[in-house]
């Protein structure tokens, strides 16, 4: 197969000659950087390259013996969806923002089975319960805003299981879970193949999942397949080089050097104290407040200069709350100084310069990109309002970001649209350095990056902490990466801390079963590696929502030694 693209009365080969077999309840892996052509082959399969641009210009797509690239569109809109399934990258992207999770479901299923709407209300419940969602009952009448990355995430995977397809194709499907849920949909996708036989293609750049999911690995670059083989094989014995530089960039468990936290004489960037973050839930004929959602309770850090402090837990345990309060995004209680400033009641002016001093980088990159501007003109916007510089010094700063974060810059005359997840993913990071702030908030900022980009990103973070003494909050699931990157981790469960302390100490010698839990939720990039045997979650997952008058317990940090907090007992209530 070849997709080629034509621009300017000229095609060009995206993706040349790639060729490989699918057998039912098989599970093959597409490996390779961001732009390598991994999401366009999966798009293809589906026949969504958008025309006349982008065309298969050779070779053939057969599922069970028909040519879908000869399909006309009616009927190969029977086959999307119901035969041929596709999870998404980005689900903010892929969810329609004006309908309910529960009309988006129904309408999936009804839109290939002759089925009632009663019916199809009980199936889409059922997905959504299947990949482990809490409160599914109360998802059903939300909009995709109202959720958080993961949850947005479990129900793109939720509507792809729904039809219980022949193929599914999983586009980087886990990236924006935590570990702990990851653990459950990869499971999940095991039961359904075992169960159906149902085969899937595996896009990722998470070679832990590949190890673990895959019984071949095809890896991509610049569209061509460098390597196809048995996953045992390309894990022991790569043969190409592309192949091994791939597997060397992947963050293991473990290799962490243990340094501990910046020196504690360092100035605060950052100090949070009781933060509070809740949100009122209202009901009834009057739309009076009935519940509240206790985002955030009680969290206690600070935040020292050239220190990296990471935030890791579930999706929807506050770690993004906590980033948004930090920037003043979401009212909050309790107090919150940043770079001198204390949050509330702060003027325009004050607040202009806060924003000077912290940078956040969001999960989702196509949500955080105005697709009507050129990037260079997105990472330059920064310095446009604050004043500084000239056009042709502006222009000149923002190309060495860009070549910074791995860029070029030929990019920066180019529109959002026209760059891969992962590329989108640095030119925020590259926004975010433009006013070389005290402090970059990374919400999952790496999350989206395959693993040779996500070394060298967060090789660059790391000399620009040297550099100029940047303060990092980074939020992240990736275990791995969490114990490459940081000085301090805290660990967060239910809106609360559970346990804090130094890269050392949280993992080297973590107290508290959540913590454990997580660890032993990362996927091993090693596929001989036997994962011990671990029950399943069968209770209901817990809820953050509390009737109007009532609150979760305090769980009270206690000290067992150098710093490092552990919560042992629940206090008040």
């Amino acid at each position: 197969m070849t997709i080629s693209v034509r621009a300017e009365g000229v095609e060009r080969a995206l993706v040349s000659d790639l060729s490989f077999t699918l057998a039912r309840g098989e599970t093959i892996a597409i490996a390779g950087e961001s732009g390598s052509g991994k999401s366009l082959t999966s798009l293809a399969i589906m026949g969504l390259l958008p025309p006349p641009a982008l065309r298969v210009s050779a070779g053939s797509i057969r599922l069970n013996g028909t040519d879908l690239t000869a399909l006309p569109e009616t009927k190969m809109r029977a086959i999307r969806g119901d035969r041929i399934a596709m999870i998404f990258q980005e689900p903010m992207t892929s969810l329609n923002p004006v309908l309910s999770i529960g009309l988006q479901l129904t309408e999936a299923i009804r839109a290939h089975e002759p089925v009632s709407k009663s019916e199809a209300a009980t199936r889409a419940l059922e997905a959504l319960k299947a990949v482990r969602i809490s409160e599914p009952e109360r998802r059903m009448s939300q909009y995709p805003h109202e959720l958080s990355g993961g949850m947005r995430q479990r129900v793109m995977i939720a509507m792809a299981l729904a039809l219980r397809p022949d193929v599914l194709i999983a586009d980087e499907p886990t990236t924006a879970l935590d570990v702990t849920v990851q653990r459950e949909v990869l499971d999940l996708l095991r039961d359904l193949q075992r169960e159906m036989g149902t085969a899937i293609i595996l896009i990722t750049h998470d070679m832990g999942v590949v190890a673990e999911m895959a019984e071949r690995v095809i890896v991509m670059q610049q569209g061509r397949a460098v390597e196809q083989g048995a996953v045992n094989d390309i894990f022991a014995t790569p043969r190409a080089q592309y192949t091994r530089d791939l597997l060397a960039a992947v963050p293991r468990m473990g290799d962490g050097s243990g340094a501990g936290s910046a020196d504690a004489q360092t100035d605060i960037v950052a100090s949070l104290r009781d933060v509070q973050v809740r949100f009122d839930i209202c009901g009834g004929i009057l739309s009076r407040v009935t519940h509240r959602v206790h985002a955030v309770e009680n969290v206690s850090f600070d935040i020292r200069a050239g220190e990296t402090f990471s935030l890791v837990g579930e999706s929807g345990c506050g770690k993004s709350t906590i980033a948004k309060a930090l920037v003043g995004l979401v009212p909050h209680q309790g107090r919150i100084e940043v770079a001198g400033h204390t949050l509330g009641g702060l003027n325009g002016k004050d607040m202009k310069a806060l924003r000077r001093d912290v940078q956040i980088v969001f999960q989702d990159p196509m949500a955080a990109l105005d697709p009507r501007m050129r990037v260079g003109d997105l990472v330059a916007e920064p310095l446009v309002i604050h004043d500084i510089a000239t056009p042709e010094q502006r222009r000149a700063r923002v190309a060495e970001l860009f070549e910074r974060v791995g860029l070029t810059p030929d990019h920066l005359d180019r529109y959002p649209h026209e760059f891969s997840g992962g590329q989108r993913q640095r030119i925020c990071i590259a926004r975010a350095l433009a006013l070389q702030p005290k402090l970059i908030i990374a919400d999952e900022s790496v999350s989206a990056l395959d693993v040779s980009v996500q070394a060298r990103v967060l090789d660059l973070l790391e000399a620009l902490k040297g550099e100029f003494g940047i303060a990092y909050l980074f939020i992240s699931h990736d275990m791995a990466v969490v114990e490459n990157i940081s000085d301090r981790v805290a660990v967060m469960y239910m809106g609360q801390i559970v346990e804090m302390g130094t890269r050392a100490q949280v993992f080297g010698d973590p107290r508290h079963s959540y913590t454990k839990r997580l660890m032993a939720a990362v996927p091993v990039p090693d596929p001989t590696y036997s994962r011990p045997p671990v029950a399943r979650l069968a209770s209901e997952i817990p809820s953050p929502i509390y009737k109007l008058g009532a609150s979760p317990a305090r769980m009270a940090l206690r000290n067992v030694g150098n710093g490092h907090l552990v919560a042992d007992a629940l206090v008040g209530g």
